[in-house]
């Protein structure tokens, strides 16, 4: 099992990205930039982001139009430098 090396909590704020979008791909987005912001933040590659199907469902539990304006997660790195988020 892989340790744990960095442990950190998260307050992710999408309505100032979202706003830029159309309606219709804005909860798109928003999945996009919450593994971006993690990928900047936790210093390593978007594709070694795994995101929890809750965080997806947060985001998407309105609809494709509404995604929340902002959202709280946990993002744990793991020293083989994957990084696993879920909600906090």
């Amino acid at each position: 099992m892989a340790k744990v090396v960095v442990e950190r909590v998260y307050s992710i704020r999408l309505r100032h990205k979202m706003k830029r979008y159309p309606r219709w791909l804005r909860a798109k987005k928003a999945a996009k930039y919450v593994r971006k912001f993690l990928s900047r933040h936790m210093k390593v590659e978007p594709e070694n982001v795994k995101i929890d199907t809750a965080v997806n469902e947060k985001i998407w539990e309105r609809g494709a139009e509404k995604p929340p304006t902002k959202i709280r997660v946990r993002a744990v790195k793991f020293d083989d430098g994957i990084v696993e988020v879920e909600l906090a």
